[in-house]
C-alpha cells in the first residue's frame, strides 16, 4: 500500500508545479481535508482507494481518487475551470511514483454541485490509475 501515498504526492507536487492551476487556486490550495478557516478557491483530495489488481507475476493496484475543486462563488464555470487543470494535469503530465510505474491515467466522471450552506461551487473529479512496482 505504499504506493498509495506515493502516487497521491505524486500528483500533489505535479499539481503544485503547474502555473495555469496555481493562476485558478493560488500557491499551497491542496489539501487533504477541507482547511479550517481557508477561504476558497481550493483543492481537497476527497477519498484516495486502492485495491489489488494483480496481473501475470506483476503486483498492482487499482486507485480510485475523488477530488473535490473548491470556487469561491456559486459559479459552476470557476469550479469547472479548476476540475478541469486537475484532470488535465492528472492524465497527461509527468507523473513520478518513485518505485512504481503507472501503467494507467483516466478521468472517470466530474460533478458538480452548488453548496447551500456556504453559496460555493464544488466539482468533484473522480480519477482512476493503476501502479506497478517498478524494481
Amino acid at each position: 500500500m505504499q504506493a498509495l501515498g506515493l502516487l497521491q504526492a505524486a500528483l500533489v507536487a505535479a499539481w503544485a508545479g503547474d502555473a495555469a492551476l496555481e493562476t485558478l487556486i493560488g500557491t499551497e490550495a491542496v489539501f487533504d481535508a477541507p482547511p479550517r478557516g481557508k477561504q476558497a478557491p481550493y483543492v481537497t483530495i476527497l477519498r484516495h482507494d486502492a485495491a489489488p489488481r494483480d496481473g501475470d507475476e506483476t503486483p498492482g493496484l487499482d486507485h480510485r481518487m475523488v477530488i473535490h475543486c473548491w470556487s469561491a462563488q456559486p459559479s459552476r464555470q470557476a469550479a469547472l475551470a479548476i476540475a478541469t487543470r486537475i484532470e488535465a494535469v492528472a492524465t497527461g503530465g509527468t507523473l513520478e511514483v518513485a518505485g512504481h510505474a503507472v501503467t494507467l491515467r483516466r478521468h472517470m466522471r466530474t460533478e458538480t454541485a452548488v453548496d447551500l450552506a456556504t453559496g460555493r461551487a464544488r466539482a468533484a473529479v473522480t480519477l482512476r490509475f493503476h501502479t506497478e512496482p517498478s524494481e
